[in-house]
């Protein structure tokens, strides 16, 4: 499980951080605990019997048993009917659930209209959404009770549809009739938050709590929104909060050690992702998150494990290949990080500048010849490609090789180069070599490798040897070739 978690906005980030908003959808099971208590007293009767309890004038045992006999009998009729109705038809399970609430209509209304609801509630999990929405407006015009938990439900349908306006119009209708409904109010705070309301879906998450202090939606999203307007003192205070409440909830543990590698905490955040790893082992994700803090602590050994594990668990990750064929070339291990960066080029087929990485590995073990074969080859898909042009120039002078058509070619596109560049900035004059390097960001011309590469002044790949007689000998580089796209900046940010 990689931490692009699931939110409720997009359906399923990635893995940056992302917004996760908890399931906010009420479940006729809450209702059915307090429902069918007075199904056969009168409104007044009941609400006198009440009062006289209330104040202690007296107190009727035979009328407290018949509700709690009615509510035993409410509950056992619902979970029989909830157990029994999806198994009637196997071919249509909403076919048993509207046998079921055809029977109970006539003599139980109440119990019907929760079993209609928690229809529409398995068309929901079923990803049905259109049938879910149709099942649960049919009680807009229904008791209170019952529409507010319709309302609350559409609002959580439509938010997941990103129809923002209609999930804020539910949320509404649901918390205007019931303000002491903490799902309700979470939908209204989430709604403001898309909108960019902090403030306001801060206020509401807020009142969420205050009716009930253990809501886990209403205590992570209010982490959530202190995390946008800056508050992570704030922030850490609300996800500790949550961790007490959900100690093995993994986006809490996550979230708690985002935080304080957001703060520079590098050691409570190591602390808080190891506790992480032994909630998802596996998850490729938070391997690498802890190999890069442990890289900006400059243990490179655990910084490489981590690589190393997540490569492992997710072997097409190109920031983690990335940074392992960097770290070999730096290690000298150049065998190892060709593998890696072949891999890079399989995962991207048209991103020359892997393929550019893998030849400068074969140079620097001063496999030449190999080198030339593949900067031919590179050449011939990318024959525009300044990088491969000038090295391909180097090696046929050291080798003795005919460059001619490689040396004019890359006149060309340097002239080319430095008349586009001069066009696009407006001004004249003599272009820096850095100015003219950093056309190698242009598609087609080896990607950021260009400021890789151009570290070298185009100077030739032996130019510290003497002239070549039939082919170059191994021997010590020199401090030019030294200085190749491995050391460049774009490069360095992949260690950092």
């Amino acid at each position: 499980m990689a931490f692009d978690f699931l939110s409720l906005d997009d359906g399923v980030s990635s893995h940056e951080v992302r917004f996760l908003y908890f399931g906010t959808c009420l479940s006729p099971h809450a209702l059915s605990q307090g429902a069918g208590d007075d199904d056969d007293e009168e409104p007044e009767e009941s609400k006198a019997a009440d009062d006289a309890e209330a104040v202690g004038t007296r107190r009727d045992e035979l009328r407290q048993e018949l509700k709690r006999r009615k509510r035993e009998a409410h509950n056992y009729i619902l979970t029989a009917a909830r157990l029994v109705t999806p198994q009637l038809d196997k071919k249509d399970w909403a076919a048993g659930y509207k046998w079921a609430i055809e029977i109970l209509k006539p003599d139980h209304e109440n119990m019907a209209s929760e079993l209609e609801i928690d229809m529409a509630l398995t068309h929901l999990k079923r990803r049905e959404f259109e049938s879910a929405i149709e099942g649960l407006k049919l009680f807009e015009k229904k008791d209170p009770e019952h529409r507010t938990m319709a309302a609350t439900n559409l609002s959580f349908i439509y938010f997941l549809e990103q129809d923002y306006s209609q999930a804020e119009k539910y949320a509404d209708m649901a918390y205007t009739n019931d303000r002491y409904n903490a799902k309700a109010l979470v939908n209204k705070g989430n709604c403001l938050l898309v909108k960019g309301e902090f403030e306001m879906a801060k206020q509401f998450f807020l009142e969420a709590i205050g009716v009930e202090a253990d809501c886990v939606e209403a205590i992570y999203n209010l982490g959530l929104v202190n995390v946008r307007m800056g508050s992570y003192a704030e922030a850490q205070q609300a996800f500790e909060k949550l961790h007490t409440v959900i100690p093995h909830n993994p986006e809490v543990i996550y979230q708690i050690a985002n935080l304080y590698e957001q703060t520079n905490d590098l050691a409570s955040a190591i602390k808080w992702f190891n506790i992480l790893s032994t909630r998802v082992p596996s998850d490729p994700v938070v391997l690498a998150r802890m190999g890069q803090i442990f890289n900006k602590q400059d243990d490179e050994s655990q910084a490489f494990h981590y690589h190393l594990e997540s490569y492992r668990h997710y072997p097409v990750s190109l920031d983690v290949i990335s940074w392992l064929g960097v770290w070999y070339v730096k290690s000298e291990l150049y065998e190892k990080a060709i593998h890696f960066f072949e891999r890079a080029a399989q995962i991207q087929p048209s991103e020359v500048k892997w393929r550019l990485m893998v030849t400068s590995c074969y140079r620097r073990m001063h496999n030449y010849q190999k080198a030339l074969e593949l900067y031919e080859s590179i050449y011939a898909e990318h024959p525009e490609n300044v990088e491969c042009l000038r090295y391909l120039v180097a090696i046929c002078k050291d080798l003795g090789r005919p460059y001619e058509n490689y040396q004019q070619k890359l006149a060309r596109l340097d002239r080319s180069l430095q008349q586009q560049t001069m066009n696009q900035t407006g001004r004249g004059g003599q272009l820096s070599q850095q100015q003219m390097q950093q056309g190698g960001d242009q598609p087609g011309r080896g990607g950021g490798l260009g400021r890789m590469e151009g570290e070298r002044q185009r100077a030739p790949l032996m130019a510290a040897r003497p002239e070549p007689s039939t082919g170059p000998s191994p021997g010590k580089r020199n401090d030019l070739e030294e200085e190749d796209e491995f050391a460049g900046d774009d490069v360095g940010d992949l260690l950092a």
